[in-house]
């Protein structure tokens, strides 16, 4: 294949964003994103400062995470509701939240405690925004172009990495807590406002007579038939468990106890992770073909946890920056061809219950927050991230082997 055809096929996936609801579902979903992650990151840096204390950290991860609980009644509303005024509903009220924070700040009645609270009701919003997002996404594009898609809303969650990280760190650094909750009040602000002018039609037929809880009863026995689902699911509760807590809660450690750096350090691990990331979303988003998508996710699996146990040998902050680009490649990877698996496995009138239940999955980074933040205080960040590694290569490997149909997708 000549170079301008190569290049050629790799910006096929871009033309999507000439579809205008593609386009302003994937800027509201990227905005939001950008907010959470800068949030994340600033609450988790802002707590270990003043307390010193892992666990906390990894507490204010769990609390973010436990409104994940409500997640499959969140995914049937998303099947029920207009899914962009559910978008928009939760842009305007992460808005809300970081005007109450700021207004805490700045009138000195800020308590430690409120930080829990903070991160508890940015994760409700959270439950309802990735469902109806993710839904939208696939709405807004011919089913031949869901793994596209999928992909590219992935690459936005990327950016979110790269910069989201790299802002927050430089905004603490120059003016602080408050300096930097503004930039997220504005960010949430537009990612609701944008999410107001998507318009999708509906895809498939929802009664709208039927009771939320009876569409959470068939959307759990539509998934216990289809071992593709079930086993797509579960391999998402497991990276939630083993995975997410090097770059959500261990992170903040390494950069403070392992590699001696400040914010804007603890900024540049984030980037490098996103980076990663981000070539690994683009990758997937320029490759048409979905054969052996199962085979490439325990893959991707594999190498995201095994370069854990390697980062965890470094001492060094140059090599840690390279070793995150490849696991945030891993782990781009991972989630892309998750969702894919899922969406494509599943008819329109369940995507917002396929994806209420992949976001109840991310509940099981609650327990994995904590235990790593625990394993983190009593034997160092670098045990916490080995352990999840190994854990979780042995973990993927069982369920590849009681859910063949996953490995044949």
């Amino acid at each position: 294949m000549s170079a301008p055809s190569r290049l050629s096929g790799a910006l096929v996936p871009l033309s999507l964003f000439r579809q205008r609801n593609f386009r302003l579902t994937w800027s509201s979903v990227m905005l939001g994103g950008m907010g959470q992650q800068m949030e994340t990151i600033l609450l988790a840096w802002y707590v270990l400062t003043i307390t010193d204390s892992p666990f906390l950290v990894g507490l204010v991860g769990a609390s973010r995470l436990a409104a994940n609980l409500m997640a499959l009644y969140a995914g049937a509303v998303v099947d029920k509701l207009p899914r962009h005024l559910i978008l928009a509903v939760v842009g305007l009220a992460w808005t809300s939240t970081a005007i109450i924070m700021l207004f805490l700040l700045k009138t000195d009645l800020f308590e430690i405690w409120q930080v829990f609270a903070i991160a508890f009701a940015g994760g409700i919003g959270r439950t309802f925004a990735m469902p109806s997002g993710q839904s939208l996404a696939a709405d807004s594009v011919a089913p031949e172009r869901i793994p596209n898609a999928v992909a590219l809303i992935n690459t936005g969650m990327d950016v979110n990495l790269i910069f989201g990280a790299s802002i927050m760190g430089f905004l603490f650094q120059a003016y602080g807590i408050e300096g930097a909750y503004l930039m997220i009040t504005a960010v949430y602000a537009t990612s609701g406002v944008v999410a107001l002018f998507i318009r999708v039609p509906r895809s498939g037929i929802v009664r709208a007579q039927e009771s939320v809880w009876r569409m959470i009863a068939s959307g759990l026995m539509y998934v216990k038939r289809n071992q593709i689902l079930w086993a797509a699911l579960a391999l998402a509760v497991i990276i939630n468990i083993t995975g997410f807590p090097l770059h959500t809660t261990l992170m903040p450690v390494f950069a403070k106890d392992v590699l001696e750096v400040d914010a804007r350090g603890l900024g540049l691990l984030i980037s490098a992770f996103g980076l990663g990331a981000l070539i690994g979303s683009l990758t997937w988003a320029s490759i048409g073909s979905t054969r052996n998508t199962g085979k490439r996710l325990l893959v991707a699996v594999i190498v995201w946890h095994a370069s854990m146990a390697v980062f965890a040998m470094s001492t060094s902050l140059p090599l840690s920056l390279g070793i995150l680009v490849i696991t945030g490649m891993a782990f781009s990877s991972t989630l892309v061809l998750i969702l894919t698996t899922l969406l494509r496995s599943s008819s329109p009138e369940y995507r917002g219950r396929i994806t209420g239940l992949r976001v109840l999955a991310i509940y099981a980074h609650t327990f994995g927050s904590m235990t790593s933040g625990g394993i983190a205080g009593l034997w160092g960040a670098p045990t916490a991230a080995t352990i999840n590694g190994v854990v979780g290569i042995l973990l993927i490997l069982a369920l590849a082997s009681v859910a063949p149909k996953l490995r044949r997708v």
